[in-house]
């Protein structure tokens, strides 16, 4: 886009952008009248396209930065609407609009940061906007897994978060609790029970869990560590930074069973001897494991319907539930 003012940067300015009526080869010659008439008008709905994004982005934008002048998608964020943008001082930045507040996300990234965990720097966060400084690098796995479980030293006096946040789509509880399977089963488990895409069956089967059997797998009171929530490579930039968080106070066997279970794109193993260099992961996880992934199982079948029910039902059915 270097040489060009963006149409959103001429209508920040007052100016017009007239899409062009004339079209011709790259040697110069004219196109037929049909295409140059389809061209004309492929041009006109483009250039409408980034008059609407700029009229958008400019929408709210925070009073306590400069304005954009460049505007192009990133890839990935399906919840949200990414976006990376050039400002009038030229920093580039990432947009992210959320349907939904997006403090909670900022309060995240701001105790991951406390905790040791690099992330971008939130710049702003306004009503659905969140906007964090650009990071790009070469990736450094091993220093991430130490910052990992350096987080997961970092531990809270009871179970939760001191205000409910998102997972995905949807309101993640965090109401305080001193129990940690009382908490799972509660606020991971129980929560997602009355959405209708879970099959009602299912539902049956894990309240009839929540009374108990998920009580005798999980110990009692393990150590309350601040918790990413929502931990897979996907969720990191350039192999270096941490984004996306849905913290909590958890056990960290939540965040294990999470990174652990991404198995198209996992973290590699210099994230792991680093990891485990600075907290061995515990003993008996390996058993603990397919309950504690239901948290995210049923977070699956909420956001991606009856796909991603088998993955569930084989879960329950190995725990003989």
């Amino acid at each position: 886009m270097e040489g060009h003012t963006p149409p959103y940067a001429a209508a920040r300015e007052g100016r017009g952008t007239t899409p062009p009526n004339a079209a011709a080869r790259g040697d110069g010659a004219p196109l037929p009248p049909a295409v140059a008439r389809e061209g004309r008008a492929h041009s006109a709905l483009r250039y409408r396209a980034a008059m609407d994004a700029a009229t958008n982005l400019l929408d709210g934008w925070p009073a306590e930065l400069p304005a954009p002048v460049t505007l192009e998608p990133l890839g990935g964020g399906w919840v949200g609407n990414t976006r990376l943008a050039t400002l009038t001082d030229g920093r580039r930045v990432v947009v992210k609009d959320c349907p939904y507040p997006v403090l909670g996300e900022a309060d995240g990234l701001a105790a991951l940061r406390t905790a040791g965990v690099p992330t971008p720097d939130v710049l702003a966060a306004t009503g659905s906007r969140l906007v964090l400084e650009y990071l790009e690098g070469t990736p450094d796995w091993a220093t991430m897994g130490s910052a990992i479980a350096r987080m997961h030293r970092f531990t809270g006096p009871r179970y939760g978060w001191h205000r409910d946040n998102r997972a995905g789509r949807f309101v993640q509880p965090n109401g305080w609790l001193d129990d940690w399977p009382t908490f799972f089963a509660e606020r991971r488990i129980r929560t997602h029970l009355d959405d209708r895409s879970i099959p009602r069956d299912l539902a049956r089967r894990l309240h009839r869990a929540c009374d108990g059997l998920v009580q005798a797998l999980l110990p009692s009171r393990p150590a309350a560590s601040l918790t990413h929530g929502d931990l897979w490579t996907g969720n990191t930039v350039a192999g270096r930074w941490v984004i996306d968080p849905e913290v909590s106070f958890t056990d960290r066997e939540l965040d294990l069973v999470h990174m652990r279970g991404a198995s198209s794109h996992p973290f590699p193993p210099e994230f792991w001897e680093a990891y485990e260099h600075e907290w061995p992961i515990p003993d008996g996880f390996a058993e603990r494991r397919r309950v504690l992934g239901l948290h995210h199982r049923l977070l699956g079948v909420r956001h991606f319907g009856d796909r991603s029910v088998p993955a569930l039902v084989a879960d329950l059915d190995a725990l003989g539930w």
